[in-house]
């Protein structure tokens, strides 16, 4: 049977474009946006342009201000990376108590499947990559547990981060961790999974 080509929106497309040149740090905090340059980049008219801006602001990544334009936000201050670690471990541990005893083995699929492509990343050194692999992981879990309710809150928190991050370039044990996680959730432990979730999230 021949696997289904996911079509991915034009305005998708141009946003995952974007939160990799943030990621990468190719566009550093403070780089102002201009939509003109970003439309002939991109080879479409400023409204998608402008849409994404919008969906990137949400997001956490990006600051818009009346007649200033959008401009990449800077990384978080010590304190509130703490306190964005705090949130976000919340979050994740109320997941997985929703999470024990109710995923299916195509659910652990797909979550191996990530784990996979995080190796892949990791072993070429495609950092940005796996960054993202990383996120898709734990956005994968908290939408298990709490759908787009519980993505909305945590989404934000995760992208800010992301911007103070530099460990996912040095240790093959972040991709370990992930593998931990998903082993105490399938073995239906959630004291496993949430030591191997607090390791994960520093």
């Amino acid at each position: 049977m021949n696997k289904k080509i996911k079509i991915i929106p034009v305005r998708e497309q141009i946003a995952d474009a974007l939160r990799s040149d943030i990621i990468s740090g190719e566009l550093q905090a403070n780089t102002k946006l201009n939509e003109q340059q970003l439309a002939e980049r991109f080879g479409v008219s400023r409204g998608p342009i402008r849409d994404v801006l919008l969906k990137l602001t949400k997001e956490g990544l990006l600051v818009s201000k009346n007649n200033v334009g959008s401009s990449v936000s800077s990384p978080l201050s010590a304190d509130m990376q703490k306190l964005s670690i705090d949130i976000r471990r919340k979050i994740e541990e109320f997941a997985l108590k929703n999470l024990i005893g109710n995923v299916t083995e195509k659910q652990f699929e797909d979550l191996d499947d990530i784990i996979d492509r995080m190796q892949e990343h990791f072993n070429k050194e495609e950092f940005t990559e796996l960054t993202k692999a990383d996120i898709e992981f734990h956005q994968y879990l908290v939408n298990l547990a709490g759908g787009e309710d519980l993505v909305n809150i945590w989404y934000p928190i995760v992208m800010r981060m992301r911007m103070n991050y530099q460990r996912i370039k040095t240790s093959q044990a972040l991709v370990d961790e992930h593998k931990d996680i998903v082993n105490g959730v399938r073995n239906k432990d959630l004291k496993e999974a949430t030591a191997a979730l607090r390791k994960n999230i520093k």
